[in-house]
């Protein structure tokens, strides 16, 4: 799958990825009423608010991203009907020829990340049959339980021909809390990339690792020493945009062709129609919105190299 990313990427000269996190508050009132009028003030109602926001997102820009990266936890805030949601967006995506990459943010101890694995990226034993769960091509994972929580994962990419995002260093403010803590001289996030660099050697793509990384785009100048720790390492870049990250800060997050790091935009691009830049659009036209944000993003980190 990390071959199919690439060449994705390549083919659309396109190092992005949609981040598909939809808060309620985002989704235009008319695509809300509507929902709620159908299923009244449920959770099936919300649900089905952000499935037809995705939809029309998707469907504005599929052909100008190679990936998009739903963040669960915005689907299991309206219980068992928003992970419905979640499913039917994934495999929607999928079915437009996009990679997903599932921002589940796993890790746990050996059996239950075993668990995790299977349902994100493989197929579950059910009597005589094998049924794939949410089956996204990527996971996002946490590796602060260690090795044990993190081979699971490696063991069914290897089975799916799928791939793992490992958090290396996060975008958000307070992670220096414990990432960037000094342990015989190095920050515990260099030293979480050295075995990142080390679990990947172990499942190479033709260029790149099954076993990539999570690094933010608000710290470009620990970006610049990762790249160098973990070269063979495809780099998800959080944080560009609303969280404060610019093209020229993502300059160290890629390798010299251009390659090595795709970055994510969330709210940026799917809640563009609320931003005075696209206002224009208003919200009856919230997608056309969005692929105009996409365009400009696109247009924007091209513009680094």
């Amino acid at each position: 799958m990390i071959n199919q990313l690439v060449s994705k990427i390549k083919k659309l000269n396109a190092p992005v990825v949609v981040g598909l996190d939809p808060m309620l508050s985002y989704v235009p009132e008319h695509i809300v009423t509507k929902a709620l009028n159908e299923y009244g003030e449920t959770l099936e109602g919300a649900a089905e608010a952000i499935w037809q926001f995705n939809k029309q997102i998707v469907d504005k820009t599929w052909d100008l991203i190679p990936a998009v990266k739903p963040q669960i936890a915005m689907y299991e805030q309206f219980g068992i009907p928003g992970m419905v949601a979640y499913k039917k967006t994934v495999d929607y995506c999928k079915s437009k020829g996009l990679v997903v990459i599932g921002d589940v943010k796993r890790g746990d101890i050996g059996s239950t990340s075993a668990a995790y694995a299977v349902g994100h990226l493989g197929k579950v034993q059910v009597g005589s049959q094998k049924i794939a769960g949410f089956d996204e091509d990527f996971a996002t994972v946490n590796p602060y339980l260690g090795s044990d929580g993190i081979e699971p994962f490696i063991k069914v990419c290897k089975e799916e021909k799928k791939g793992i995002f490992v958090l290396v260093k996060t975008s958000n403010p307070s992670s220096g809390e414990f990432q960037d803590q000094l342990i015989n001289g190095k920050p515990l996030y260099e030293l979480v990339g050295e075995k990142v660099a080390q679990w990947g050697m172990e499942y190479m793509g033709e260029s790149y690792s099954y076993v990539g990384c999570v690094v933010g785009a608000t710290y470009p100048e620990m970006g610049k020493v990762l790249r160098k720790v973990m070269p063979k390492t495809y780099i998800l870049v959080p944080g560009y945009g609303a969280q404060g990250g610019t093209a020229d800060s993502l300059r160290p997050y890629f390798n010299e062709d251009g390659l090595g790091a795709i970055v994510n935009s969330s709210r940026g691009i799917i809640a563009a129609y609320k931003q005075e830049k696209y206002a224009k659009f208003g919200a009856e036209n919230f997608a056309d919105a969005s692929r105009a944000a996409v365009i400009d993003m696109i247009e924007d980190i091209r513009s680094i190299f």
